[in-house]
């Protein structure tokens, strides 16, 4: 028996059968269910099979589709599907399942055996329909039960009037192509008649109020170009906020850097312009104040320009230097917080930053060290018991940082740990002390971006997810080299 060990690459794609004709092999429930996909959306429809259920007897006897009853062969099969666009193999018999797949696939004809993704060249995605609205979610064939689950939870979210609103936008269409030549300002003009009262009104079919919202929107309506600082998390897409998902899907333009991981640059709207400015250690792709330029170049033609930065814009961020540069610029600017490393990476490793028992504050710093490759801190007062140092961007300068607070008071046994992609699926966790953690961030080839938290509190730290720990002789209970997988 043939498993499928990996789901098939499929495209979703919308296509157009209303000028077509398409066959479905078999005649009973199974084939049923693709036929009232068909039903409404292809004009010709064809069955063959030896029988066929009552649903389809219904349907031919209401001209609704045409039956050719008998055995299916070969030669049958070679005079009706090259006449199609699509197949459906939909038999309780695999073998002529696959037969129907090999014949079509000959003729170059989509063809999808149900329930079987290898030999198709297709298959159905669960499907929420608000017609002319739909919402498709495939699983590549590999949990059906997943997609379905999905499309439940999409159902509820979509309202039932969503099609009496695209056929009213589809309808005013024309008019305000004239209206608005341009198409960055139709653009901005059917966005904020979304956002607005009109949407509602267009849902509930009241299409004369809807039509005098679209138009105070077009009156509205100029390139006034804008600035959106937002904060993007430290890296699990669940963790945006609905602001940033907003601002995402509305910007013209995004400029980005390497904080920000491929799974929350999907979520911005496809069409947008996006500009790597990512900075690391040691190297700038943009210095900051070409940055600045940029956007302002930008927002001053018309665009809303997205600045999408990892964390929170405003620690350590740089987004205090680039409002001021906008505002300055008189370019109006939007501030959207994201959840900050210190917070996130620590609620996902397991470790609270403040602990009523042994840390009544929590001090926010970075690990850059200046052009001599020295830290400016001011060390008696991070090495102090009672409190929690969490250190961004320290990992380089891991050795210096423990020598400094043990040299100022801190205990060489003094908790430690290293969150590595914090919150992401591929998050790494090293717990130690003062004394080993450089030496263990060196064993585990830690690339970053990293954060370090040092305090009591990495005493209480408990696992959320799974763990595999691996403890050497030499190392005490808490020097743990702890990977989450």
């Amino acid at each position: 028996m043939n498993v499928m060990t990996n789901p098939g690459t499929f495209l979703p794609i919308a296509l157009r059968l209303d000028d077509t004709k398409a066959l479905v092999v078999g005649g009973g429930n199974v084939a049923a269910n693709k036929l009232r996909l068909l039903l409404g959306r292809c004009p010709e429809i064809c069955v063959l099979a030896a029988d066929t259920c009552d649903e389809i007897q219904l349907w031919e006897e209401q001209g609704r589709l045409l039956v050719v009853k008998g055995q299916v062969t070969d030669t049958l099969l070679e005079e009706r599907i090259p006449q199609t666009r699509i197949v459906f193999a939909a038999t309780d018999d695999r073998v002529l399942n696959r037969r129907v797949a090999q014949i079509a696939r000959s003729f170059n004809v989509l063809v999808c055996v149900v329930d079987e993704p290898e030999p198709s060249s297709f298959i159905t995605p669960a499907l929420v329909d608000r017609h002319p609205v739909q919402v498709a979610i495939s699983t590549g064939g590999a949990a059906p039960v997943l997609a379905r689950r999905l499309r439940l939870q999409i159902e509820a979210m979509l309202p039932s009037g969503l099609g009496d609103t695209a056929r009213f936008m589809h309808a005013q269409r024309p008019w305000i192509r004239e209206a608005l030549p341009d198409m960055l300002e139709r653009k901005r003009a059917w966005e904020d008649f979304l956002d607005g009262p009109g949407y509602e009104a267009s849902l509930g079919g009241d299409t004369d109020a809807a039509r005098v919202c679209l138009e105070e929107a077009i009156t509205r309506t100029s390139c006034t170009g804008e600035a959106w600082l937002v904060g993007a998390g430290p890296g699990d897409p669940d963790l945006l906020t609905l602001g940033a998902l907003r601002l995402m899907q509305n910007a013209d333009s995004v400029l980005y850097d390497h904080l920000v991981p491929a799974e929350i640059l999907d979520r911005v709207r496809r069409d947008a312009d996006r500009v790597f400015v990512g900075k690391r250690r040691s190297h700038h792709t943009l210095p900051q104040d070409e940055i600045n330029a940029e956007i302002i170049r930008r927002a001053k033609r018309g665009e809303r320009v997205l600045r999408l930065k990892g964390g929170d814009p405003f620690i350590f961020g740089r987004g205090g230097e680039e409002m001021e540069a906008l505002v300055d610029a008189d370019i109006p600017v939007r501030i959207i917080p994201g959840i900050t490393a210190a917070s996130g990476c620590g609620a996902a490793a397991g470790i609270p930053l403040t602990h009523r028992d042994c840390a009544q504050s929590c001090l926010f710093l970075t690990g850059h060290a200046r052009t001599d490759g020295t830290l400016d801190l001011h060390w008696p007062s991070l090495a102090r018991k009672g409190q929690t140092l969490a250190i961004y961007m320290g990992l380089a300068p891991l050795g210096e940082l423990a020598c400094q607070l043990i040299a100022h008071g801190l205990p060489p046994d003094w908790p430690a740990a290293i969150i590595e992609k914090g919150t992401r699926a591929d998050q790494r966790v090293i717990v130690g002390t003062l004394e080993t953690l450089a030496d263990l961030a060196s064993s585990a080839e830690l690339r970053g971006p990293a954060l370090t938290i040092v305090g009591e509190v990495v005493k209480h730290r408990r696992d959320l997810r799974n763990v595999t720990v691996a403890v050497t002789a030499a190392q005490s209970p808490l020097a743990v080299h702890q990977e989450i997988s």
